[in-house]
């Protein structure tokens, strides 16, 4: 498996200097971990965190914990959880048997804060959340705390007492003594538990206290010996917080926590409260929708696990914020497409094309690679007769200038392939409309390979053979959102979404070879984008294909 990047990112310069003799982890494996929270989906940010979490052991032979951070406990589903596994295997990652859940250490979180307490680093605070933000200070003026001083003992005995139910939400915090007058406000006495009567998903009704998460998050990691806690920048600041809780603990071990960058990607957000309101007010079909940034919706749309982790590694990892252009997204993709993606026919908007001297009832097959890139795949057979299918946008009836398809008494043209033909007219409704295009072939132009020499004015163009083809409907997507930046504080990102990010279309015609196809196969339709069997819908009798990504130049920044 290939390493996350083969150059040393600043990550990678601390832990060599931390595993180096003499260094603060001399003569131990690098061990990191990845500790989502179960709370939806997950999508292109967490991809590059895991990578960075994953792949950073990976480099070092070291190890990876997944850990669920599940220590709220109105939020967390095990169909996440579920999901979060599948998806880190599907991007070619595992944590072997070091798969832990946050909750698993409440006890131990719990006997931690009576330790703080009995040392008199942490005491029973009862403020109420708006006497708390009222007393909290700002810059100039400490935060108070009437309840800093309680004694030791009446502290212990007003916690157990929390944790036996006595007290209603809200009623007291377990809280830090550090400095109420810090700078940092993360070390302004924060609050280490608070009382929720809720039902956890694992817990069951066992607690009505939960640590916060910058109290039982280093805890977790010193327990399972990890060295390096990699995490997203936002955490920076708590950065103090986190070495002040294991330094005052009596855990067996110190981790290093280092931030970077997140990642973000124009034309769309990555809050996952917003995706699930994406999803509950019907503007997309769920996580997986293939327009979504979830990596169940850029699998089923068709994206790769080689295409996401070049993108995540050449993006690479950063000290300060950035967005990435989408785009940039799609252009891995179609590197990894175009060299993988058999080739095949199909007409997504079709016109009849009636070739008027070849022998009705006739037939005959031609044989064409699979993949020009790699002829190791092989070639398939395609059939040809009189009556074809073109895309309709390939005649039109009276030509616009420099218009080299098919048009009454125009150029040859080249059937993709097959042969040379030209067009001699067409057949209309009543209403006007094209219904039928017609021409003659030239029999000795066989094969139809711009390589014999014969120079010809007109396009190739695809088809497909009218006997020998099947129904698909084909869903196109664009940007789920219209503005670059939809997540921009002041904006309303609902109001922002793109009314045309998906366009179905049925009644397109595939070729036979596609009768069977399924998911996670792609396939490049000739002249028309990268497209891929959609794993819920598609089934024999059934053909539905989503667009992965169109065929374009390569990727231009910027641009």
């Amino acid at each position: 498996m290939a390493e996350i990047t083969e150059s040393k990112n600043f990550i990678h310069a601390f832990i060599e200097e931390d595993i180096a003799e003499g260094g603060r982890f001399a003569g131990k494996t690098v061990h990191t971990r990845f500790p989502p929270e179960p709370n939806g989906y997950l999508h292109i940010g967490h991809c590059k965190a895991l990578i960075i979490d994953f792949g950073t052991a990976e480099k070092y032979g070291g190890m990876c914990n997944l850990r669920m951070d599940d220590t709220n406990p109105t939020k967390e589903d095990v169909e996440f959880v579920e999901a979060i596994q599948e998806d880190i295997h599907w991007l070619g990652f595992d944590w072997g048997d070091r798969f832990f859940y946050g909750s698993d250490y409440f006890e131990k979180d719990y006997e931690y804060a009576v330790e703080l307490i009995k040392k008199g680093l942490a005491y029973v605070c009862e403020l109420t959340p708006e006497q708390f933000k009222e007393y909290r200070g700002d810059v100039n003026t400490p935060a108070v705390s009437p309840y800093r001083d309680r004694p030791i003992e009446e502290s212990l005995d007003l916690f157990a007492r929390m944790r036996a139910g006595e007290f209603e939400d809200n009623k007291y915090t377990l809280r830090a003594k550090i400095d109420l007058a810090s700078g940092n406000f993360n070390m302004r006495d924060p609050v280490l538990y608070r009382i929720r009567h809720m039902h956890h998903h694992r817990q069951g009704d066992k607690w009505c206290i939960y640590p916060m998460y910058d109290f039982a998050h280093p805890i977790q990691d010193a327990l399972e010996g990890i060295t390096h806690s990699l995490c997203s920048l936002e955490f920076e600041n708590h950065r103090p917080l986190y070495n002040w809780v294991v330094e005052n603990v009596s855990v067996p071990c110190h981790p290093r926590q280092i931030e970077f960058a997140r990642l973000g990607i124009d034309h769309t957000v990555l809050s996952k409260r917003k995706l699930r309101a994406l999803i509950e007010n019907g503007y997309v079909s769920g996580w997986d929708d293939p327009r979504m940034p979830t990596l169940c919706g850029l699998r089923r749309r068709g994206y790769t696990p080689a295409a996401i982790r070049n993108f995540c590694e050449s993006v690479g990892v950063a000290k300060s914020d950035n967005t990435i252009e989408f785009a940039f997204l799609e252009s891995c993709l179609r590197k990894d497409l175009d060299a993988t993606a058999q080739r095949v026919m199909a007409v997504l908007k079709p016109v009849k094309l009636t070739i008027t001297n070849y022998p009705e009832g006739q037939s005959e097959s031609f044989e064409v690679e699979n993949n020009p890139n790699n002829p190791a795949d092989g070639k398939r057979s395609i059939t040809f007769s009189r009556n074809l299918w073109i895309e309709a946008d390939d005649f039109l009836a009276e030509p616009i200038p420099k218009y080299k398809r098919l048009y009454p008494d125009g150029p040859e043209c080249r059937l993709k392939g097959a042969y040379v033909i030209k067009c001699t007219g067409c057949v209309k409704d009543e209403d006007g409309n094209v219904i039928e295009v017609l021409a003659t072939y030239d029999p000795d132009s066989k094969g139809g390979d711009p390589s014999d020499g014969r120079k010809i004015k007109g396009a190739t163009i695809h088809w497909v053979d009218a006997a020998n083809c099947f129904d698909a409907e084909v869903r196109q997507y664009s940007n789920l959102f219209d503005d670059p930046d939809p997540d921009a504080a002041g904006k309303d990102y609902l109001a922002c979404l793109n009314p045309n990010s998906l366009e179905v279309l049925t009644g397109c015609k595939v070729e036979a070879s596609l009768a069977d196809a399924k998911a996670p196969a792609s396939y490049q339709f000739m002249r028309l984008g990268f497209f891929c069997p959609d794993s819920k819908d598609c089934a024999p009798g059934h053909l539905v294909f989503n667009r992965s990504v169109s065929l374009k130049d390569g990727f231009k920044p910027g641009k």
